[in-house]
């Protein structure tokens, strides 16, 4: 088993991994969609599946499961939140908006680090939330051509929310890995989040069960993709900077807008290619400006 030491593998390597298991992630709206299952329902067949998959590999990793930490069952509650956002969100508005707005996830961080860890961020950083929510303003404003989402305006609000919730998912993670391996974080926090989610399809009168065979098919992707797409993820951010890393995957929601257009027929219109454009390069810079500065570096070296 690797030792976790980045350099480990060859940069391309794990710049091939990076993309692989960000276009892995590209078809999650996509299989939610093909479940025949409520939103929330979907998430729960996502994480059940999953986490055979996730105890075998958490076990080789980091040895017995033992118990969960309290940081470790806070962010599986971020977890189930984050996929019932983003699911609903999917539901109700197109593929790409879905997905894009999702994406606003790092500078959601950066913020929450400005006003409760008096991390100030530089003023680009500044300049780059106001580009990136421009460009989220104006996806919202557009129309979509070909297939009409069900409630645009909700499925948008719903899926920029998940940038927070899966922004305090990604911070409680981060603390987590001070003490704890990625692998048996990944397995508690499904644990923790699969009842959830399946307590919120009770509550909300979605259809549990898959209609034919299928949805199955789509939930058991989903549970696949989950293991597959976040493992890939994990392994390769572990071999290369954060910076670079946190453009890479954006590859996501240019292969979900595609998937979204093949096959549902849901091809955007040029205002929110536009805002689609704009806000993935507010992120981009918000990545850049929110690197290390070279003094910091050179006094933590």
């Amino acid at each position: 088993m690797a030792d976790g030491r980045e350099g480990e593998a060859p940069r391309w390597q794990a710049l091939g991994v990076l993309v692989f298991g960000a276009c892995v992630i590209g078809l999650s709206p996509i299989l939610v969609r093909l479940t025949q299952t409520g939103p929330a329902a979907a998430g729960f067949w996502r994480l059940a599946f999953a986490l055979p998959l996730l105890a075998v590999v958490a076990r080789r990793t980091s040895g017995p499961l033992g118990r969960p930490s309290r940081i470790a069952l806070v962010a599986g509650v971020m977890f189930a939140l984050d996929l019932g956002f983003w699911h609903y969100g999917i539901k109700y508005t197109s593929v790409t908006n879905a997905t894009v707005l999702s994406n606003l996830t790092p500078v959601v961080v950066t913020l929450f680090a400005w006003i409760f860890l008096k991390q100030r961020p530089r003023g680009l950083f500044l300049l780059s939330v106001a580009i990136a929510v421009a460009g989220a303003w104006t996806m919202a404003i557009g129309k979509s051509e070909g297939r009409l989402p069900l409630d645009p305006p909700l499925g948008d609000a719903l899926s920029a929310t998940t940038a927070l919730w899966y922004a305090l998912y990604f911070l409680a993670i981060g603390e987590a890995r001070k003490t704890e391996a990625a692998s048996r974080l990944m397995f508690w926090s499904s644990v923790v989040g699969a009842p959830l989610l399946l307590a919120a399809s009770q509550l909300l009168g979605e259809a549990p069960i898959p209609a034919a065979a299928a949805g199955w098919a789509a939930c058991i992707g989903l549970g696949l993709m989950h293991v597959a797409g976040q493992g890939s993820i994990a392994w390769a951010m572990g071999r290369l900077p954060t910076s670079t890393a946190s453009v890479v995957v954006l590859v996501q929601p240019v292969v979900a807008a595609w998937l979204g257009w093949l096959i549902f027929a849901e091809a955007i219109g040029p205002l929110q290619a536009l805002g689609a454009a704009v806000a993935l390069a507010g992120v981009v810079l918000a990545q850049w400006a929110s690197r290390p500065r070279p003094e910091a570096l050179s006094v933590n070296a």
